[in-house]
């Protein structure tokens, strides 16, 4: 029996595959799980306009990162921050900071997309990568100003 995979099943296939099974695992476990369709010409319509409609979303997101990348590219975030006698910020500036500087200038990047190997912990200006994107990337500067 032809089934559409609904969701991932190890070992056996992924969400959108067609695949030829045995008809007792497709009646008794597959489908009153709802692992898994029947692959009838319906069916197959219907999986066709989601995969149409998921590459739709996804070329959409594409294209918003790299609008976003092109604003941020050469972009520089001003962050104030403590500083001890001996130069080295009292704390650290991190990712949600720079997240919310950008955000005052009108660009809103979740924290989690501003890549920083460690936090910044000394005045000056460092080059930070933003992945909006698996295909995206932007590199601003932030130039942390001592208080």
């Amino acid at each position: 029996m032809k089934v559409i995979f609904l969701q991932d099943i190890k070992g056996q296939g992924n969400a959108g595959d067609i695949k030829d099974v045995s008809e007792g695992y497709a009646r008794n476990y597959l489908l009153p799980r709802k692992l898994a369709v029947e692959a009838t010409q319906a069916n197959l319509r219907a999986l066709q306009t989601r995969v149409e409609h998921r590459q739709a979303q996804e070329a959409e997101r594409l294209r918003q990162a790299k609008e976003t990348a092109d604003k941020l590219s050469g972009l520089v975030v001003e962050i104030t921050a403590k500083s001890g006698e001996n130069g080295r910020l009292f704390g650290a500036v991190t990712g949600k900071q720079i997240a919310e500087a950008l955000a005052a200038q009108g660009l809103k990047v979740d924290k989690r997309k501003i890549e920083l190997e460690e936090p910044i912990r000394h005045p000056g200006t460092v080059t930070v990568q933003v992945r909006l994107h698996p295909e995206v990337t932007a590199d601003i500067r932030v130039r942390v100003l001592p208080v």
